[in-house]
């Protein structure tokens, strides 16, 4: 995912620093290029080594090392990094990169950087909250660097409170979601469903199906990497939320229909990937139904029609469906296209190898009114991603017709 990307993580004297390597580690997993800079107080908690040993790159402490590369190597790194992450980074570093001041490598080369600039605080709580380092973070973000809040918890020092460094798959969604992908979708306002709803039969028991989320969870997460304002209405899942992302939790059938008629109406596209059920008990018991001898049957009504209700507004949204059958899956789906008025349909058949519910995979046909284009088989976020380069495909093709 960052093959081709230049992170620099910059480490300063703090006891997170040692997390640092999972972060470093888990960037060049996604096969990202990573350089290292350390102030000598961080090499107290942390040795040099193991970042170069974590990289394949040196780990830069002296601003006057002599081994280096011809270029100038604070400007040199600096030219080529696509974000630089400060992590952990102390009050006293802090307070130098709000001033100005640079007198080691660290601050000599956040100081020549030109691209996307994150800070990640981590002390003791007391200095976190002492003005003089509030006015310094107040004073980096008026500069147009994103200074990250700490998390709360018990502390190195034995204090309970604000000032604990995130953790290093947080950072590493930071990093992602400013490097990760094109920002071809920003100014996008994207409504996503996902997983499945529960209709409630008693107390206890409820009717609902075999989704997982995973699909929905993985579009959500395209089109926030690619720059869109999403908002995500799940039903019950056992994912994650996906951050940077507006989550919102329902229930049942008629909790997403609010939700999602409500979110349409500030939406430029709506892509429903939620298995919502199709009908619900007639009556719900407001106790717990006891067994009996006897054979018993629950009596079922329709739920409302979600995506037909979307297909039916004035200036809607760009409507993408998904249509997963057992069996005369284009047919099908061809007239749920036509039938609900959808600009897109992803059909899919439960039968076939690496499609369905609970997989990290998906085999897709693509139908339009003018196009049917089937893929093979790949992971659910490829498939996101082919979904979105389509929809942005129509939506251009559509606003060049009206002009």
């Amino acid at each position: 995912m960052l093959k081709g990307k230049n992170v620099l993580l910059g480490v300063t004297g703090s006891i997170a620093a040692y997390k640092i390597a999972t972060l470093a580690s888990s960037l060049k997993k996604l096969e990202c290029n990573v350089d290292v800079m350390m102030t000598q107080n961080a090499t107290n908690f942390i040795n040099p080594i193991t970042f170069e040993s974590l990289t394949g790159n040196k780990c830069v402490v002296d601003t006057f090392d002599r081994n280096f590369q011809f270029q100038v190597e604070h400007v040199s790194l600096a030219k080529k990094a696509d974000i630089v992450m400060i992590a952990p980074a102390s009050a006293n570093v802090i307070g130098k990169l709000a001033s100005g001041i640079a007198d080691d490598m660290l601050t000599t080369t956040f100081m020549a950087c030109t691209c996307k600039k994150i800070v990640v605080p981590a002390m003791n709580t007391n200095m976190y909250y002492n003005p003089i380092l509030q006015d310094n973070i107040a004073k980096l973000r008026r500069f147009g660097i994103e200074v990250l809040e700490p998390a709360s918890g018990y502390l190195a020092c034995g204090d309970t409170g604000a000032g604990k460094m995130p953790e290093p798959s947080e950072l590493l969604e930071y990093i992602l979601r400013d490097i990760a992908l094109t920002k071809d979708m920003k100014g996008y306002r994207v409504c996503i469903t996902a997983g499945p709803t529960q209709e409630a039969i008693d107390p206890v028991r409820y009717i609902s199906n075999h989704s997982t989320g995973k699909m929905g969870y993985a579009l959500a997460k395209n089109a926030m990497l690619r720059g869109a304002e999403v908002t995500l209405i799940a039903g019950p899942t056992n994912l994650p939320d996906v951050p940077f992302v507006k989550m919102v939790h329902i229930t049942s059938a008629q909790d997403m229909y609010e939700a999602v008629t409500e979110a349409a109406k500030e939406s430029d596209i709506v892509v429903k990937a939620a298995a919502v059920a199709d009908y619900r008990p007639s009556s719900v018991s407001d106790e717990k139904i006891k067994k009996s001898d006897g054979e018993m049957s629950i009596a079922l009504e329709r739920t409302k029609d979600i995506i037909g209700t979307l297909g039916a507004m004035e200036n809607k949204p760009f409507l993408c469906g998904f249509s997963m059958e057992t069996q005369n899956v284009l047919e099908n789906s061809r007239k749920k296209l036509e039938k609900k008025n959808l600009d897109m349909v992803i059909a899919n058949n439960l039968k076939v190898d690496g499609a369905g519910f609970g997989t990290d995979t998906n085999v897709i046909t693509m139908i339009t009114k003018t196009d049917c284009t089937e893929f093979p088989k790949m992971s659910k976020f490829e498939v996101a991603g082919c979904i979105f380069d389509a929809i942005i495909k129509n939506m251009k093709a559509r606003r060049t017709d009206e002009k």
